[in-house]
C-alpha cells in the first residue's frame, strides 16, 4: 500500500483496510510512502496521527518513507519547513529503536548505518530491502545543502542493495522505495539506482520485484531494460494504489510458480498484464 492517507475519507478507508488485514495471515505489511498529502501541514502531529494507524496493524508494518512527508515539506502550504530538519523527525518517530511498528514483533531487521529507514529483513528465503529515493527529483536541484544530501543517499541507497543482493542463499529479492524510477528527470536522478537494480537482477538471474508508489496507478509488469533493450524477465515492477484510490496488493512467493510472485489486489480492482 502506499500514498495515503491523504484526507479524512481515505483516513477513514485506511482504517478499514488495516481491520481487514489484521484478519489475514500476513507476514507483515508495507507501506511505500506519502503518509499524507503534499499539501497537509508537515506537523509533528500528523506524523504521530499516522505512526497511531500504523501501530494498530496486528502484523510488523514497515515504511519506506516519501517526499510529501519531508521533502515537499519545504513548500509553503505545507509549512515551509527544512526538509532534512524534517527528515531527522520523520527517523526519530518512525525509524528509532529496535522494534517496527505494529503489533506482532516476528521480523528480525537490520537498519542501515546512518539511514535507519533503510531496512533489510529475510522471510521464506525471500529477501527485502527498503531504500529512501524520493519523488519531487529526489531531493535534487533546490539549493546546494540538498543536493549534497541525496548524493550521500543515493550512494548508501546503492551499498544497501548491494548488501541485499549479497546475502545467501536468497531465492528472490525484493527491493521497495518510494519514488517512480521510470519518471524523467532533467538532472537524471534515477538513472544510477535503476542501472544498480538492473546490473545486480542480471547478475542475480533470479526473481527480484521492485516495489514502488508515487504516481498513484496501480500496476504490475515489467519495464525493465537490459544493455541491449530487451526486457530483463527475472524483473517485475509493482506500484501501489495512491489516493482517492485506497486499496493494496497482497503479495505471495509461490516457488512453483515460473513468475514466483503472485498478486491480488484487494480493496480497489485493476488488471493485471
Amino acid at each position: 500500500m502506499g500514498d495515503t492517507p491523504y484526507s479524512e475519507s481515505d483516513e477513514v478507508a485506511f482504517d478499514a483496510i488495516v481491520d481487514t488485514m489484521n484478519a489475514e495471515p500476513l507476514e507483515f505489511v508495507v507501506h511505500v510512502g506519502d503518509i499524507k498529502s503534499s499539501r497537509a501541514q508537515c506537523t509533528d502531529a500528523i506524523y504521530l496521527d499516522r505512526k497511531a494507524r500504523f501501530d494498530r496493524s496486528a502484523h510488523p508494518f514497515i515504511l519506506a518513507p516519501g517526499d510529501n512527508e519531508w521533502v515537499d515539506c519545504r513548500r509553503q502550504r505545507a509549512g515551509g519547513h527544512d526538509p532534512l530538519e524534517r527528515l531527522a523527525k520523520l527517523r526519530e518517530i518512525f525509524f528509532s529503536g529496535s522494534r517496527l511498528m505494529g503489533k506482532r514483533q516476528s521480523v528480525a531487521f537490520e537498519a542501515q548505518e546512518g539511514y535507519p529507514e533503510n531496512r533489510l529483513w529475510t522471510t521464506r528465503s525471500v529477501v527485502f530491502a527498503t531504500l529512501n529515493a524520493q519523488g519531487s527529483n529526489d531531493n535534487v536541484g533546490f539549493d546546494a545543502r540538498n543536493d549534497e544530501e541525496a548524493v550521500r543517499r543515493g550512494a548508501a541507497n546503492r551499498r544497501w542493495l548491494d548488501r541485499a543482493f549479497a546475502m545467501p542463499n536468497a531465492r528472490a529479492v525484493v527491493v521497495i522505495f518510494h519514488a517512480n524510477p521510470f519518471v524523467r528527470s532533467k538532472q537524471l536522478v534515477y538513472d544510477a539506482l535503476v542501472a544498480s537494480l538492473t546490473a545486480h537482477a542480471v547478475s542475480f538471474s533470479k526473481p527480484v520485484l521492485v516495489v514502488h508508489g508515487e504516481t498513484h496507478f496501480q500496476r504490475a509488469d515489467q519495464p525493465f531494460r537490459d544493455g541491449d533493450g530487451r526486457t530483463i524477465a527475472n524483473m517485475t515492477r509493482l506500484e501501489s494504489f495512491g489516493s482517492p484510490f485506497v486499496g493494496w496488493v497482497q503479495v505471495s512467493a509461490d516457488p512453483a510458480d515460473a513468475r514466483f510472485f503472485r498478486f491480488r489486489t484487494r480493496g480497489q480492482s485493476t488488471t493485471f498484464p
